[in-house]
């Protein structure tokens, strides 16, 4: 193999070995705290289930508040266990923050900061890797979008946005929808999709986890349902399209009109979307409709899931955990996907756990917590330590319905962004650069995770009532989103809020510091917090 061959596809289980360092010998590993952990079996240990969708915008339920019924499956299984509704993405976009759920690591730690880098990933041991070495069975039914590869598990049925895995007998329904994908690229439809719901994604991800789970057997089993949708193309079948009618749709709060307010990428952005599908704002109603009939036909097949688990008596042996990779503009600033920015559209997505050993509680609004969190968690739920380079936290105290310091959970963490400088209106950037056509023959579409939308590096973090966000440039913004939710009043100067500031940024600089990787391990003894929780040995609580 050639170097730039080894470097395209690092092994990542074997990185500390390339890198010449050495991984720590079994008795270093128990004076270390016992952070590594050793083969085990199985035995007595829960089945683990997680239910993934993609591009999520949280708070689209009833039981979270909103005013349509869109998934009533999910509020029920908030209900039998615990919704965490201040749930935030380690990075707005697929591939960093699929990466960041499976390792417990941030982008700027396991090194995986845009869409095409997963096969740069860094860490020791992952959530699969956890498991299987407690004699799990393993597989991924839907979207991967990580480093992962089918060898990794034990099951795979792949899917993309566009296409999706076929048995050699598929119904003719099913590969006509997969063709018409195709040619249809990640335009907005605003007719319903001519096929039968059978034929969509999330019905045939169900019924491939189906399969897994029944030729299972006895053994215990980790298993990720990765959901496609809502991710563009948005696109759904009847009844789905016509459930939520456009005339029934909430008023958004706010259009193109505030992007003066939110700067030069914001409008880029904007003209990127307007010049691939001119007059798309015109149809936000319709374009909501059908993303939150997305939801419902994605929560009917969670339905369907859910009703085989308890006929196979397999729910109250399995911890489930429900969350999305990033959230969604929908139509909010007159923008659709993702791309610029950190506004709460996108970095706050829905997580809910239920199982053996959480305990009812319904929604959870007084804590902030990760999608990094979950490998630490689910650590601690199979009784193992954490691997070495997690950085995440593990919520099962919480869960449990046990004492924990509030102060560990007062504040969140994400980042976004490739690196460089900011491009402006003075680089003349065309949108062709931003350009695609996903197959040929397809519509012309355009790709939101482009050069100028991430551009540069941002931090932020999330804590009591407010928001700070800090750039390589030092430019700060800082938002109170209980009265400005949608981040149009920066306070970053304001002398008023001087003392919250410092507060933020001193938790932001915190957060960054906590963060950095602790890989590749030398061969010296580390005091590492149980549950990597800091609170204990830490002062200041938040803002008031």
């Amino acid at each position: 193999m050639s170097n730039k061959e080894s470097i395209g596809k690092p092994d990542r289980r074997q990185f500390l070995r390339l890198t010449s360092v050495t991984a720590l010998a079994p008795s270093m590993v128990h004076a270390m705290g016992g952070r590594e952990i050793q083969p085990q079996a199985a035995s007595g240990r829960p089945n683990i289930l997680i239910i993934m969708s993609d591009q999520h915008h949280a708070g689209l339920t009833k039981g979270s508040g909103f005013p349509l019924d869109t998934m009533p499956t999910l509020d029920r299984l908030a209900q039998r266990g615990v919704r965490m509704e201040r749930a935030y993405t380690c990075a707005p976009l697929c591939v960093p923050s699929r990466i960041s759920m499976l390792t417990g690591r941030w982008p700027h730690a396991h090194r995986v900061r845009q869409n095409s880098a997963a096969a740069y990933a860094i860490f020791e041991k992952d959530l699969f890797g956890v498991v299987k070495d407690l004699g799990y069975r393993t597989g991924l039914v839907g979207k991967n979008h990580s480093y992962l590869k089918p060898s990794d598990l034990d099951f795979w049925r792949g899917y993309s946005h566009l296409s999706g895995w076929k048995s050699p007998n598929a119904p003719k329904e099913v590969v006509a929808f997969d063709e018409w994908l195709v040619k249809e690229g990640f335009a907005n439809e605003y007719q319903p999709a001519p096929f039968p719901v059978e034929a969509q994604h999330p019905y045939r991800i169900v019924s491939d986890a189906i399969d897994f789970i029944q030729t299972n057997g006895s053994q215990p089993f980790a298993l990720w349902v990765s959901f496609p949708e809502p991710h563009n193309p948005y696109q759904v079948s009847e009844p789905y399209f016509s459930m939520f009618p456009p005339d029934v749709i909430p008023r958004r709060a706010v259009g193109p009109e505030v992007l003066d307010k939110k700067g030069f990428k914001w409008h880029w952005l904007r003209g990127l979307e307007e010049s691939t599908y001119p007059g798309y704002d015109s149809h936000w109603r319709r374009i909501r409709a059908t993303y939150l009939g997305m939801l419902r036909l994605i929560d009917d097949q969670i339905k369907r899931l859910m009703d085989f688990l308890d006929q196979n008596r397999l729910m109250e042996k399995t911890v489930i955990v429900y969350l999305s990779d990033h959230g969604d503009y929908f139509c909010d600033y007159g923008l659709m996907r993702k791309g610029v920015g950190m506004p709460e559209d996108l970095v706050r997505i829905p997580m809910i756990w239920c199982g053996p050993g959480i305990e009812p509680q319904g929604n959870i609004r007084d804590v902030f917590v990760s999608a990094a969190d979950v490998m630490p968690t689910l650590c601690e739920a199979l009784g193992v330590a954490i691997p070495h380079g997690a950085q995440g936290r593990s919520l099962w105290p919480l869960l449990r319905k046990q004492e924990y310091p509030k102060e560990e959970f007062q504040s969140v963490y994400s980042e976004v962004g490739f690196g460089g400088m900011y491009y402006d209106s003075s680089d003349h950037i065309p949108y062709s650069i931003a350009a695609t056509h996903p197959a040929p023959g397809s519509h012309l579409g355009f790709d939101e995770l482009d050069p100028v939308t991430q551009c540069g590096n941002l931090k932020m973090v999330r804590m009591g009532d407010w928001k700070l966000l800090f750039d390589m440039m030092g430019n700060g913004e800082l938002y109170n989103l209980a009265e400005d939710p949608y981040e149009l009043r920066n306070l970053f100067e304001s002398p008023d809020v001087a003392e919250i500031r410092e507060r933020l940024l001193r938790e932001l600089l915190a957060w960054t510091i906590r963060t950095q990787d602790d890989l590749p391990i030398a061969q010296y003894k580390t005091k590492w917090p149980k549950r990597n929780w800091y609170a204990l040995y830490r002062k200041g609580g938040p803002p008031a």
